[in-house]
């Protein structure tokens, strides 16, 4: 294959790490920041973002040769918002050359086109390409100091990387120790994204043999919930239910007695707003601080770094969580007063489990009144309802492939403590109760801990 030479100026895709290939352009780097060294690389602007970073040669390919490919194997609004950005760019470098060559001597005679430069930040060009909401930031600014303010009618904020998630190899961890408790299907992943975007991590699992692995990617052990508590400033928990969520800080050796003035607990397992009160009441009452942050995505996102999260509590204890927000998430939102993410948790996976019945319910009714359920779900991925979730269960299903990325068993619970929540607020849930009737029956079919699309064997059993 021949070397392809790059240079200053050249549009590129950049690969980082386990990130997809995004857009760029080769730039010089800051005065003060110095070549990698050993490493045969450039310095790479991201588009439609604030990152850049140093990225080897190989992981580098010219923009206009592989686009097609690039577009083909990417999806997502922010890549392609990425991508219209580098168009638009280059639409208008077009005009300034026509207009340009417009110019020549009166004799027909063109001006020679000199190769396209790609305008650094502080061109007047690329300010085009920018939101115009957006105050400046240095070049070398952290980027967990470049956080976008997004503040919504209701009171809510999304703190959000400026696009961290999808090229985050440039976030700046922060120097506070991290203590994670439950490395079960979210737990694990997310673990893994905060040590490899260079977070001090001491881990604890109820199986111990579960540490294992993590030790060997540069984790610590801790030997207690109250030893972690003690040993680390933030401490992350991630279990199954709130009884877990409960047992976890007041049990034997649990977190309480390890809190001190200062000491940060963050509760991120999916549970009623009650459980919140009451660990956020327990933990401030030792001079902790307290912050709720449930996870809205699956074991698949939670290995991608693409979870979103819901926080709500303590403000300060989200801002110093900021680092470990853009590593484990594409985006996370502050919703105010504890409990408010439970309770936002619980409406979005109500939704998701009566979805997810109705979409077994229709591929059986397909089958009862001899349709093609491959031609339901062809159909139903070219309508409105398409989706990454619609695909990839409906092919599950369809290929008998259970393998959990969420436990049927947990969004069973997620439907019980949703209903109960109607119930206290007077509320009917009508649809979530019938959804709860046919994951209960599920259940009694031994699939609890199978993938929630195994409520589909309800429907046929």
């Amino acid at each position: 294959m021949a070397t392809v030479h790059l240079r200053i100026g050249d549009l590129v895709w950049g690969k980082l790490g386990r990130y997809p290939p995004w857009p760029g352009k080769i730039v010089s780097p800051p005065k003060d920041l110095k070549k990698p060294r050993g490493k045969k690389c450039h310095f790479v602007k991201f588009f439609g973002t604030e990152d850049h970073a140093w990225i080897k040669v190989e992981q580098l390919k010219p923009y206009h040769a592989h686009k097609e490919e690039m577009i083909k194997i990417n999806k997502g609004k922010r890549f392609q918002q990425a991508v219209d950005a580098v168009e638009d760019f280059l639409k208008k470098a077009k005009g300034k050359e026509q207009n340009s060559d417009g110019k020549g001597d009166s004799k027909g005679k063109k001006t020679p086109t000199k190769p396209l430069k790609i305008l650094d930040e502080d061109d007047e060009d690329l300010s085009a390409l920018k939101d115009p909401s957006e105050k400046p930031a240095s070049s070398m600014e952290p980027i967990s100091k470049r956080l976008k303010i997004i503040e919504e009618v209701t009171g809510s904020t999304s703190i959000q990387a400026a696009d961290s998630t999808a090229i985050n190899g440039s976030i700046t961890p922060t120097d506070k120790r991290i203590g994670f408790l439950g490395l079960g299907l979210m737990g694990s992943g997310i673990v893994s994204n905060l040590l490899k975007m260079g977070h001090i991590v001491t881990v604890w699992n109820r199986t111990a043999e579960k540490c294992d692995l993590f030790i060997q990617e540069g984790a610590r052990l801790g030997r207690t919930p109250a030893e972690v508590a003690s040993m680390c400033d933030i401490t992350f928990s991630c279990v199954s239910d709130p009884k877990a969520a409960r047992d976890l800080v007041l049990g034997p050796s649990g977190v309480l007695q390890g809190i001190r003035p200062g000491k940060c607990y963050v509760e991120m397992s999916t549970v009623d707003p009650e459980t919140i009160t009451e660990l956020s009441q327990v933990i401030t009452s030792r001079g902790g601080r307290f912050l709720e942050a449930p996870v809205a995505g699956s074991q698949q996102l939670s290995n991608d770094g693409m979870l979103v999260i819901l926080a709500a509590g303590d403000r300060t204890v989200y801002e110093d969580c900021s680092s470990c927000f853009q590593a484990m998430g594409k985006t996370s939102f502050f919703l105010g007063e504890a409990g408010n993410a439970a309770r936002m948790m619980l409406i979005l996976n109500m939704v998701q489990g009566s979805f997810m019945a109705t979409i077994a319910e229709g591929l059986t009714l397909a089958q009862a009144t001899g349709q093609s359920q491959q031609t339901f779900l062809d159909i139903l991925c070219q309508g409105q309802m398409a989706s990454t979730f619609v695909d990839q269960k409906c092919q599950n299903i369809l290929q008998g492939n259970f393998k959990p990325d969420y436990y049927l068993k947990h969004i069973q619970k997620d439907l019980r403590l949703a209903i109960s929540m109607g119930d206290m607020a007077n509320h009917p849930t009508p649809m979530a109760a019938a959804a709860n009737e046919v994951y209960k029956r599920a259940k009694a079919l031994d699939q609890s801990d199978n993938d929630i699309s195994a409520v589909y064997r309800a429907y046929i059993h």
